[in-house]
């Protein structure tokens, strides 16, 4: 009875049920439905606003966890710098001054990228200022670890050629310090052979006959035999870089002519060959064709016992090429 509609007429004055076309009946529906939509729309609305929707609230969480991980990428990043300048100051302050290399210009250090709209995608994303900050970085620290690359292997490449140079260099003495110097560098008012005021352009050595001679010095062996001006059995070995060192008055040569030789290699025995008046041998070296005291290029601090322990050292590791 309550769902009832009643209403008076007033022709006979009774109550009479009010039955509603269907039509109305549909449009009474549809409207009830309508309401009930707004209201539940205005309510998720209302609740979302409020507290987001589960698809916010991951999206929100996902981009939490985004600036959490490119905050730890970025410390990453600034570990990184720190090590760049670590070996930049290796490279700046180490190994180039001892190499008597040229610093590299910090332009060249720094150099840039090219490309104005490089980073034009990234552009419009959410949190695109902290994306391209970490791209501009990434980009910086590739371009220092490029150039640092190339500077250490440039580095390394004037290492081995100094390496090289230092292992050819005549710095040892060619006998054993044991034995005392004869003749130095210099002029000689009286040769002990011909009587007369003559330039001695070399070292001598007081050595006794069947002492062994060592090259000095790597290098390669470009006379070997007999010498007609007064060293009789010789040996002259070119050191590159301008040097050669020759050795004179042997009494045995155990090295032919085109032998490569290493600093230590037995490349002769002494003797009194030529013009000599005794056993000993005669050291000279020159640079770019100008002859120096060789006293300047090796030292007798060594003990008989170091002397030979270099020449085993020597000997375990070359062998004549």
């Amino acid at each position: 009875m309550r769902h009832r509609k009643y209403i008076l007429d007033p022709s006979d004055l009774q109550y009479k049920l009010v039955r509603l076309h269907w039509k109305q009946k549909l449009l009474r529906t549809f409207l009830w439905f309508a309401a009930s939509l707004v209201v539940s729309v205005f309510y998720l609305t209302l609740f979302e606003n409020s507290f987001g929707s589960p698809k916010e609230r991951k999206l929100s969480e996902d981009i939490e966890k985004m600036k959490l991980q490119y905050s730890l990428l970025d410390r990453r990043y600034e570990n990184a710098f720190k090590t760049m300048d670590y070996l930049k100051l290796s490279d700046e302050e180490r190994f180039r001054p001892i190499l008597n290399m040229d610093s590299l210009p910090e332009s060249f250090r720094k150099p840039g990228y090219g490309g104005v709209d490089r980073y034009r995608d990234l552009e419009g994303l959410s949190n695109s200022s902290l994306i391209i900050s970490t791209h501009q970085k990434l980009d910086n620290l590739n371009n220092m670890a490029n150039v640092q690359e190339e500077s250490f292997k440039t580095i390394n490449e004037k290492s081995i050629e100094q390496k090289t140079e230092m292992d050819h260099m005549p710095w040892m003495s060619p006998v054993n310090p044991k034995y005392g110097l004869g003749d130095r560098f210099g002029f000689r008012q009286i040769h002990p052979v011909l009587g007369t005021p003559r330039m001695h352009w070399g070292q001598d050595f007081t050595v006794p006959y069947g002492t062994n001679i060592y090259a000095t010095g790597d290098g390669t062996v470009i006379e070997s035999g007999w010498n007609s001006g007064g060293f009789g059995n010789c040996i002259v070995v070119d050191h590159g870089y301008g040097l050669q060192t020759t050795y004179g008055h042997l009494s045995e040569i155990r090295v032919a002519k085109g032998t490569n030789v290493k600093r230590g290699d037995l490349i002769g025995i002494s003797g009194s060959t030529g013009l000599s008046n005794g056993p000993h041998l005669h050291y000279q070296i020159e640079k770019f064709g100008q002859h120096v005291n060789p006293i300047y290029y090796f030292n007798r601090d060594l003990t008989n016992e170091q002397f030979n322990e270099m020449i085993q050292a020597f000997a375990s590791k070359s062998k004549f090429r």
